[in-house]
């Protein structure tokens, strides 16, 4: 699950985990629950700031996937039905469903509900986007 990939930061009812490389800075965190995601703050990330239901609603708008979470006694997160993607205006691909990512250096395929993937073949961490193509700089 989420706290599998990326630091976990946990807390009471709920552990967050992030993968700052697949972070794009779309903010959905930051100005869904600041009280919780707070960039100048050290740790940047307190699960215990808010209702746990209500940190994994925030995580779920995290249109990269590097924010994950893991409810201390909850079900893990459901994909979203049907599968959806989404072509971004700069190219990049918006996935949302249950979704098995197959990652070009032969490792094992990666199981998302959420995922941002490069649309100019230019991510350094393919098929993710990271902002180092024409794509990731929209």
């Amino acid at each position: 699950m989420g706290t599998e990939r990326g630091r976990p930061y946990p807390g009471q009812g709920i552990t967050v985990s992030f993968e700052g490389a697949r972070c794009l800075h779309a903010a959905e965190c930051v100005h869904g629950l600041p009280e919780v995601f707070d960039t100048e703050r050290r740790p940047w990330i307190t699960p215990d700031a808010a209702a746990a239901d209500r940190v994994a609603e925030v995580i779920r708008r995290c249109p990269s996937g590097a924010l994950q979470y893991e409810l201390a006694d909850g079900p893990p997160e459901l994909p979203d039905r049907p599968t959806t993607v989404e072509r971004t205006a700069d190219g990049r691909l918006v996935l949302r469903g249950d979704l098995r990512i197959r990652v070009p250096d032969g490792g094992a395929d990666q199981q998302e509900t959420r995922a941002t993937l490069c649309g100019c073949g230019l991510s350094g961490r393919q098929p993710f986007c990271d902002h180092s193509g024409v794509c990731g700089r929209g």
